[in-house]
């Protein structure tokens, strides 16, 4: 799939480590000071990151289910903001459902890793050739650095056009 120019902005934008700060600086300031990273960004596939870090632990020494959320929710936000940049009328997205399942004991950095990114696509282009709102589901597993899955997520995603 060919990303339009817009849309390689963004990617770019979003894969570089200091302009993302910068943006969750003013945006998302929870997800700086637990380190979310977008590792890598494509129209099919997005891996995030959260580290393993004190501030992100809970009582029992693992990283927090919320921090473990964003990362996961972040994997799959992505791939929808990619496919939403640069339509007219624009298409607006918001998530409508979240599942998660807890495996293990996230004790080192979590990967998130999505392979669902085209479903926004195909969502999109649905929701600006007919003018409804369409939903997608995105599937995103967390996985440590030795491979041991540690949580899974879905999240269901609504996209609707603007007003022109």
């Amino acid at each position: 799939m060919q990303l339009s120019e817009k849309q390689q902005q963004l990617k770019q934008q979003v894969t570089s480590s200091f302009k993302f700060g910068l943006y969750m600086l003013f945006n998302l300031p929870m997800g700086l000071l637990a380190g979310l990273r977008i590792m890598e960004l494509t129209p099919t596939k997005c891996i995030t990151t959260v580290p393993f870090k004190h501030i992100n632990k809970n009582p029992f020494k693992s990283t927090y289910f919320a921090v473990q959320s964003m990362a996961a929710e972040l994997s799959t936000a992505s791939p929808c903001l990619l496919a939403v940049t640069g339509h007219k009328p624009s298409v607006a997205f918001i998530i409508v459902d979240m599942k998660a399942s807890f495996h293990k004991k996230a004790t080192d950095k979590v990967f998130f890793n999505c392979e669902d990114g085209l479903h926004a696509f195909d969502a999109v282009t649905k929701t600006l050739k007919t003018g409804e709102a369409q939903t997608a589901t995105f599937k995103t597993i967390g996985k440590m650095k030795d491979g041991t899955i540690v949580s899974e997520f879905e999240f269901t995603w609504s996209f609707k056009q603007r007003s022109r």
